[in-house]
């Protein structure tokens, strides 16, 4: 009797198993793991929209322009390390249409289809991007004023005009990377910033210092708290000044919230 009772513990764990096996095997992922072993909301996607590369376009730089992170553009395009684009070269801004859909849009697919799809889907389907992940309130850096002089304009979020802040200065005065970091753009593509540093932190975190009259470092650098890497100008701006941004995930943060208080 305790034999076949054995027996038939041995066969319902085994039933169990089988079943949340097959249970995480239909489970829908909505966050991506990062490098470090932790996890992040993907960049809100632009569903329909494309970008042609320019001569002097880096994946950075068009990440930046559209406020996306540069690992989900690279991502939703096939593009590997080191992100290598080319002129003439169409990027979505959406993941491809055989990508797994946001949170809340259904599941994954698995291969098998158990419910024929209608001929035109309902103006309803059309996926939902993820909600917006907020920034830790600790970045893991001792940031740095990246210049002398008083703030002039302010971080206004959801301003597309105000996603950094101004402060004002004289020409030639110097500018400083505010953390340690690599410099991932560095020229004059992006509408707006005119002469433009993009220093990449972490994977998720850039610092931008834009309208500069002479830039002094190149894509691929590494640079130090505190090392000038720019003077500051007027280019793409009506006064001499410095627009000094913080980006987290793609997405524009307020400097101030991690900048020493002064």
């Amino acid at each position: 009797m305790s034999e076949r009772m054995t027996k038939a513990t041995r066969a319902l764990v085994l039933s169990v198993a089988v079943m949340v096996g097959l249970a995480a095997c239909h489970s829908t992922v909505v966050r991506q793991t990062g490098s470090s072993g932790g996890s992040r909301v993907v960049s809100q996607p632009k569903y329909g929209q494309t970008v042609r590369v320019q001569r002097g376009d880096t994946l950075y730089g068009l990440a930046f322009r559209n406020g996306i992170d540069f690992r989900d553009l690279a991502s939703w395009n096939g593009i590997g390390s080191p992100y290598t684009i080319y002129p003439g070269q169409t990027l979505r801004l959406y993941p491809s249409s055989g990508s797994r859909p946001p949170a809340g849009t259904g599941t994954a697919a698995t291969g098998i289809s158990t419910t024929p799809r209608p001929a035109t889907p309902p103006a309803t389907s059309t996926p939902k991007p993820p909600p917006p992940q907020a920034a830790p309130v600790n970045s893991g850096f001792s940031w740095r004023w990246p210049a002398d002089g008083h703030v002039v304009g302010r971080f206004i979020a959801g301003d597309a005009t105000k996603q950094g802040i101004d402060i004002a200065g004289s020409g030639g005065q110097a500018v400083r990377a505010a953390a340690d970091g690599v410099v991932v753009y560095s020229g004059a593509g992006l509408v707006g910033y005119g002469e433009l540093i993009i220093v990449k932190h972490s994977e998720a975190w850039l610092s931008a210092y834009g309208h500069n009259r002479r830039r002094l470092v190149n894509e691929g650098q590494n640079v130090k708290a505190g090392q000038q890497i720019a003077e500051m100008g007027s280019s793409g701006a009506s006064r001499e000044m410095l627009h000094f941004e913080i980006r987290y995930n793609g997405k524009p943060v307020d400097p101030q919230q991690y900048l020493p208080a002064r």
